[in-house]
């Protein structure tokens, strides 16, 4: 992008022009352009690229990318062991004899946000504002271990998740401090009675009637009977993060 900053000169950096001492007309300096300035617009041009849907196996965000606006979301993150990993192939092994076009997750994580918009200024202090309501947590244990369906708002992508059956109050009061900090800058809160998960595989489109009932049962019959389930599907949340367009932050739990 091609910018600048005119800057007015004085009257000792005016130019002649012609003869006779005349002075002629002043002729402006042009100013670097902050590099933080530079930078938010590269970031954003980044941020188009991704919002092309045929990079993404067809999914499409749920509020269009706009100059100036930074999808943002909070979250646990989960770092999956091996362990994890072999249970994730074989339930997204046998939920695809239901919907073939099942894809595995690659990264995971539980949310405490809905995905909002906000605005580049608010970026710093919005980060600022979660580490100063998260900075009293300590970290704690969540089990999950049953298999359940979503799909998101508008019913344009399906999951398969793992659900979260202990640590539930915990994530509540973690999400009532996400939520003050939503409020400050008005933006929509977490949904009411949340169903905290893991999700592991998705497709495009509203599946649940392919995988709910006897798919579903058959999938939580694989978790039960996985050897060492109870140990794996035992995990200890150490940081938050929140994601917004490019830029990662972490908030260390105490």
């Amino acid at each position: 992008m091609s910018a600048a900053l005119v800057g007015y000169s004085s009257s000792e950096d005016e130019e002649e022009e012609g003869g006779g001492g005349t002075r002629g007309r002043w002729v402006p300096r042009r100013l670097p352009v902050p590099e933080c300035v530079l930078a938010m617009f590269r970031e954003e041009e980044l941020e188009e690229k991704r919002d092309d849907s045929s990079r993404h196996g067809g999914r499409v965000r749920c509020f269009p990318h706009e100059r100036g606006n930074w999808a943002t979301h909070v979250y646990l993150p989960y770092q999956a062991q091996e362990e994890f990993l072999e249970l994730l192939e074989l339930l997204a092994s046998h939920a695809r004899t239901y919907v073939p076009s099942l894809t595995t997750m690659e990264e995971f994580h539980v949310s405490l946000s809905q995905s909002v918009v906000l605005r580049y200024h608010w970026i710093n202090p919005f980060m600022q504002s979660l580490k100063e309501h998260l900075a009293s947590f300590h970290r704690f244990f969540c089990v999950a271990d049953r298999v359940k369906v979503y799909t998101n708002q508008n019913k344009t992508r399906t999951f398969v998740g793992l659900e979260v059956s202990t640590g539930h109050f915990q994530l509540l009061e973690l999400v009532s401090e996400v939520d003050k900090v939503m409020e400050e800058y008005d933006l929509p809160v977490f949904f009411k009675d949340p169903s905290f998960h893991i999700s592991m595989a998705w497709c495009i489109g509203d599946l649940r009637g392919s995988l709910e009932g006897q798919c579903l049962q058959e999938l939580q019959d694989i978790v039960d009977r996985f050897e060492d389930s109870a140990r794996i599907l035992r995990v200890q949340w150490e940081q938050i993060r929140c994601k917004s367009g490019n830029k990662f932050f972490s908030f260390p739990l105490r």
